[in-house]
């Protein structure tokens, strides 16, 4: 019994019943893995609409792959249409566009009639992206951040930071240089890493008293794309 639910494929006759188990089981393996994508995702903003997409996907994938079958006229016919489709957005990182592959091979596998391999992938997936959760795997120690620092137009800023760069940061990165209120100030953005359990506010005093006590602006560097 067991063997035979790793062994069914969809056969050319579309029945009522197998249809039904078909769509159910994608629909029960996408909502079980957009349940998993939400805890992983409790620090982070997540959209609504994506998630509800993550439930769906699975079951639409199946029910294509279940209606094209062996058909290759239907095949060319399904990817012409779908060549009309524009995504009005784009998924938030990599980990969403991760997930969105991942909906898509259990709705492959459950559109092919292997609904205990589908089961199988998403459990052992689900599991697996539980564990690097609680496990923080891949998360680093360091703070990347951005650091504006507004500096006088006589000034020389030449490594005039770089002592208390040293002592606040793992790495820093002089990127960007511009000129502000009319060419009589200099605005400097650096990359930097704050080392972990850092005084912000002592790093930014310290920055004051170089700049002549004028702006410093700290801010969490982005990472999905989003210009500082």
């Amino acid at each position: 019994m067991l063997e035979s639910l790793f062994t069914t494929t969809v056969s050319e006759t579309i029945t009522i019943g197998g249809t039904i188990t078909i769509i159910l089981s994608a629909l029960a393996f996408g909502l079980l893995i957009s349940i998993v994508y939400m805890k992983t995702n409790k620090k982070d903003e997540y959209s609504q609409s994506f998630v509800v997409t993550m439930i769906m996907l699975p079951a639409i994938i199946a029910m294509i792959i279940l209606l094209v079958g062996s058909n290759i006229a239907r095949a060319f016919s399904l990817a012409g249409a779908f060549s009309l489709i524009r995504f009005r957005s784009a998924p938030g990182d990599s980990k969403d566009i991760a997930y969105v592959f991942f909906t898509l091979g259990v709705g492959l596998a459950c559109g092919m009639g292997y609904i205990a391999y589908a089961a199988l992938f998403a459990i052992i997936l689900c599991m697996v992206m539980i564990v690097l959760y609680y496990t923080k795997f891949g998360i680093s120690k360091n703070t990347p951040m951005r650091i504006k620092i507004t500096i006088p137009e006589d000034m020389s800023y030449q490594g005039v930071f770089d002592e208390i760069f040293d002592q606040f940061t793992t790495s820093c990165k002089l990127v960007k240089i511009k000129t502000t209120d009319f060419g009589s100030l200099f605005e400097l953005a650096y990359d930097v890493n704050l080392i972990e359990n850092v005084d912000t506010k002592e790093l930014i005093d310290r920055l004051r008293c170089k700049n002549g006590n004028l702006s410093v602006a700290l801010l969490i560097k982005e990472t999905k794309g989003e210009k500082l």
